[in-house]
């Protein structure tokens, strides 16, 4: 078991209402970003997956604090930010900067967190589910407005399939998988 049972801090479910359905999943898949890292040095979470991939761990936070940047704060509140990690010359500066220094660890977390906890605030401050952000023109949302239910289902299913590709990561560094 990579967790026992007690130590786990994820849900099994049974939230009430939509609002709690999808901010408890979308809670649950990020504490399962953070248990597949737990553990792990700079060196150990910079490791690439295989040939040619830049993929890792430490990558995978800075993109997931990117992708927490771009829809909550692009896109839903409509804050004009430059983007964590990339920029025109280095598109996937999230991977390619993940480097094995305790500095950019710590940089990642931080980074991931603070996005993480706008995120909350904003879908806990939000009126309805149905509150859009503006969409035109941020590049992936397309010219549409997202509303906020669609932001979060989308952000359960960005989590959980980088958290597939993290089960590989973590069994590749040290055995551990499952959960």
């Amino acid at each position: 078991m990579f967790v026992h049972p007690d130590e786990d801090t994820r849900t099994d479910g049974g939230f009430q209402g939509e609002r709690a359905v999808l901010t408890g999943y979308l809670r649950d898949q990020r504490l399962t970003l953070e248990l597949k890292c737990a553990g792990l040095d700079a060196e150990a979470l910079a490791r690439r997956s295989v040939e040619p991939s830049n993929l890792s761990l430490l990558g995978l936070v800075r993109h997931l604090a990117g992708v927490e940047q771009y829809w909550f704060r692009q896109v839903m509140a409509g804050q004009a930010v430059r983007r964590h990690y990339r920029s025109e010359d280095e598109p996937a500066g999230e991977f390619t900067g993940a480097v094995a220094d305790p500095a950019v660890v710590a940089d990642a977390w931080a980074t991931w967190r603070a996005e993480v906890t706008f995120a909350e605030q904003l879908v806990a401050q939000a009126p309805s589910l149905d509150v859009t952000g503006d969409a035109g023109g941020a590049g992936d949302a397309g010219d549409e407005p997202m509303e906020l239910r669609e932001v979060l289902v989308h952000m359960i299913e960005e989590y959980a399939r980088h958290n597939g590709h993290a089960d590989f990561l973590r069994e590749r560094i040290d055995g551990r998988v499952g959960q």
